[in-house]
């Protein structure tokens, strides 16, 4: 198995070492999520590019190490952490269920957990909880 990472379109964050990958489209809102996580007491690791290193550790490219883009705003300094990938966002779906059932992706042959846009302002909370505490199956 190789050790070159995967770099991943996509924003991260993380919480006392959990992360969450943040996916979707040029515009789709992931720096913006990746803001309000961060204001929540998340930490960054990347923004719009994140490195995904085989044991599933996730860090910022050196190009881009402790940047975040604030739309109207500008480009924005940040302390970065390395962190361990423990979940995916992909905000170009959006979830329809309730409760949905469990979904995974794969990185490095691993399955990761994955969840779709939830259109709530609960949204940022409910991964924040997941990077905390985790998901009752």
């Amino acid at each position: 198995m190789s050790n070159d990472p995967i770099n991943a379109h996509g924003s991260c964050v993380a919480y006392q070492g959990r992360a969450a990958l943040i996916i979707g489209g040029s515009g789709s809102g992931k720096s913006t999520l990746a803001l309000q996580l961060m204001s929540m007491g998340c930490d960054l690791v990347a923004d719009d590019r994140t490195d995904i290193y085989p044991d599933l550790t996730v860090r910022a490219p050196a190009t881009i190490k402790g940047l975040i883009e604030a739309r109207g705003i500008g480009i924005l300094r940040a302390q970065p952490v390395s962190a361990q990938l423990l979940l995916v966002v992909d905000l170009d779906r959006i979830e329809t269920e309730r409760l949905p059932q469990t979904r995974h992706t794969t990185y490095h042959k691993h399955a990761i957990p994955l969840i779709y846009r939830v259109t709530g302002v609960h949204f940022p909370f409910g991964i924040l909880q997941y990077l905390k505490e985790g998901r009752q199956d």
